[in-house]
C-alpha cells in the first residue's frame, strides 16, 4: 500500500539534491569553518555560500543571516535577545513591551511568557478575528510608548492564514518615523511561508525573520534568522563567537549547505509550484466541503496554497489521524508541535471553534510530491472514516 503523506505543515522529506549537496560535508569535505588550513576553507567557503544565497532569496545582506539549530531557536535568540539588548533603556518600574497575537506558535507564545515570568518584559496578546486574521486598528491601540517588538506570524501553521505583515510592517516604520523615544522593532515567524509567498524583508518591512529547514526540504535541526542591521541583540549561547558574535557553537556545515540548496531550488520553482500547489488545495477544498458536518478553518481566501484545515462534527480528530494512517494517508491534527496535548487547539478556540467541535481538527499538507491521484484517495478515504466513527459514536446512534 503506497504511503499517502500529508503533513508537509509539520515535515518534508529532505530533496534528493540537498541530500547529494550535504554528503561530502560528512566524511570528505569536513573541516571546522574557524580553522585556517584548506579543509578549514573549504568549509567556511561553503559556509558563507549558503549564507548568501538565503541572504540573496530574502533580499538581505550576507551579514545579515545568521544561522541557528531550528526556527524556534531563531525565535528564543530573537526575543530574548532583543529585550536583553535593550533593557538598560528602561528605569525603574518600566519594562520593555511586546505585542504578539494570540494564535502564534508555542514558539513565541512560551518565549514570551518565559519573559513576562521573569519580569523582563509586558506583553499583549492581541485577539484574531473568525478567520485567524489580526486587526490592524486593535494593533496600533496596543502599542504603547515602551512597545519594543511585536511579533506576528506570516502564516499560521494550523489553519494556513496569511497575516498582512507587509501592512503591519508600514504600520510600525509610520510610527518609528514619528520620532518615539522607544524604537519598535518588527519580527515574523515566515517558516510556513518560505516556499510560497513573498519573502523579500525590505517589502515586508521586518528586522527580525525566522524560519526552519526541514519544512522546506532540509533537513530537521537547521534554521536561520534574519537580523537587520544595527538591530540590537544578545546571544543567547556563549561560547567562541561565531555567526558575526550572535550565535556561538561550530557551524552545523552539512545541514548549513542543505539548507543553502533547498532555498534555491525553491527559487527556480517557486511559481509552478505555486500554481500547482494552489490547483490541488482548491480541489481538496471543494470535496472536503461536500462532507456533511464539516467545517472549513481558515481565511477563505487569504491562505497558503499547502495548508487545508477543518473540524468535523461528531468525530475525534486522533482517531481520525489513525483511520487514515491505517489506510496509508499520513495527516495530522493541529499543530505537530502540540498535538500530542489533550487540550484543544489555541488556534482554533480563538476564531471561535468550540472546544468540543475543536477536538474534531484534521489538517492536510500539500507538498511537492503529492498528486491529483492522491488527493481522490484521501477524500474516498475520509469520508468513509467519517461515517464510520459516527456510527461508533453514541450522540450519532
Amino acid at each position: 500500500m503506497k504511503t499517502i503523506y500529508f503533513d508537509n505543515a509539520a515535515t518534508t522529506p529532505v530533496h534528493p539534491a540537498v541530500l547529494t549537496a550535504m554528503k561530502p560535508y560528512f566524511n570528505t569535505a569536513y573541516g571546522n569553518p574557524s580553522e585556517f588550513h584548506a579543509l578549514g576553507r573549504k568549509a567556511k567557503i561553503s559556509l558563507e555560500k549558503a549564507r548568501t544565497n538565503v541572504a540573496k532569496f530574502l533580499g538581505a545582506k550576507s551579514q545579515e543571516i545568521v544561522f541557528t539549530g531550528s526556527a524556534t531557536e531563531s525565535i528564543n535568540l530573537s526575543h530574548k535577545g532583543l529585550i536583553e539588548a535593550i533593557q538598560g533603556d528602561f528605569h525603574g518600574t518600566q519594562k520593555p513591551h511586546i505585542i504578539t497575537s494570540v494564535i502564534e506558535h508555542s514558539a513565541v507564545l512560551e518565549t514570551c511568557r518565559h519573559l513576562q515570568r521573569t519580569n523582563a518584559a509586558t506583553v499583549t496578546y492581541l485577539p484574531v478575528d473568525r478567520f485567524g486574521v489580526i486587526s490592524l486598528e486593535k494593533l496600533k491601540k496596543a502599542i504603547r510608548p515602551t512597545t519594543v517588538l511585536v511579533s506576528c506570524m506570516y502564516v499560521n501553521n494550523e489553519i494556513g492564514t496569511i497575516e498582512p505583515i507587509p501592512k503591519i510592517g508600514s504600520l510600525i516604520r509610520r510610527l518609528n518615523h514619528a520620532g518615539r523615544k522607544h524604537r519598535i522593532y518588527f519580527h515574523t515567524d515566515a517558516t510556513q511561508a518560505i516556499q510560497y509567498l513573498p519573502c523579500d524583508v525590505k517589502v515586508l518591512g521586518v528586522d527580525l525573520l525566522s524560519f526552519t529547514g526541514h519544512k522546506i526540504y532540509a533537513p530537521k535541526g537547521i534554521g536561520a534568522l534574519f537580523v537587520k542591521q544595527d538591530t540590537p541583540l544578545v546571544r543567547q549561547l556563549d561560547g567562541g563567537g561565531q555567526e558575526s558574535n550572535f550565535r556561538s557553537s561550530t557551524e552545523n556545515i552539512p545541514y548549513i549547505v542543505g539548507l543553502g540548496k533547498a532555498i534555491t531550488l525553491i527559487h527556480k520553482s517557486k511559481k509552478q509550484t505555486i500554481l500547482r500547489t494552489t490547483r490541488l488545495r482548491n480541489i481538496l477544498i471543494k470535496e472536503i466541503a461536500a462532507i456533511p458536518g464539516i467545517t472549513l478553518t481558515g481565511h477563505p481566501e487569504k491562505r497558503v496554497p499547502h495548508i487545508v484545515s477543518c473540524v468535523v462534527s461528531g468525530v475525534e480528530g486522533e482517531a481520525m489521524i489513525l483511520h487514515l494512517s491505517d489506510a496509508g494517508i499520513m495527516a495530522s491534527s493541529g499543530s505537530a508541535c502540540t498535538s500530542a496535548r489533550l487540550d484543544p487547539s489555541h488556534v482554533l478556540t480563538a476564531i471561535g471553534i468550540s472546544q468540543e467541535l475543536a477536538h474534531g481538527s484534521l489538517r492536510f499538507s500539500i507538498g511537492k510530491n503529492t498528486t491529483a491521484r492522491d488527493v481522490t484517495r484521501v477524500i474516498k478515504k475520509l469520508s468513509v472514516i467519517i461515517e464510520k466513527l459516527r456510527l461508533m459514536a453514541p450522540e450519532f446512534n
